[in-house]
């Protein structure tokens, strides 16, 4: 298993940082990137994607999950990293929480504050009782 050391969730942030500048967020001006540690270690990143059709636009979170989901495989979930233009923590939407729970029930997520210090919290924390596969019949 990965570990979330203090230095891999510092590289994890500067991942979602790169990918937030390369959002697209014409309609609501709040860039986000996020970025995943996967649990064969590697890192992968996502921006958020707007539409002028509003509901289907994407967050950076399910990028980034879908990204390394689709491209390598991964089905496993570490530590996911949110940070937006806002200049304040950014958690993930409840949408996300849910995504990254199918993925990562034990993920630890980690945000930037105003002064651009890391804050962390588990998913269990943000989600509780949550749904996932293990509600579901075999």
């Amino acid at each position: 298993m990965i570990e979330t050391t203090q230095a891999r969730l510092t590289d994890l942030l500067g991942a979602a940082r790169e990918a937030r500048e390369l959002a697209y967020a014409p309609y609501s001006g709040f860039a986000v990137g996020a970025a995943v540690l996967t649990g064969d270690g590697r890192i992968v990143a996502g921006a958020n994607v707007e539409n002028a059709s509003y509901p289907l636009s994407v967050c950076a979170e399910r990028t980034a999950i879908q990204r390394a989901v689709t491209e390598d495989g991964s089905r496993e979930v570490v530590a996911v990293a949110v940070v937006s233009s806002s200049g304040a923590e950014t958690w993930p939407c409840g949408g996300c929480r849910q995504v990254i729970h199918e993925f990562g029930p034990a993920a630890t997520i980690v945000t930037e504050n105003a002064d651009g210090l890391p804050v962390t919290r588990e998913l269990p924390d943000l989600l509780p009782e949550a749904f996932g596969p293990g509600d579901l019949p075999t």
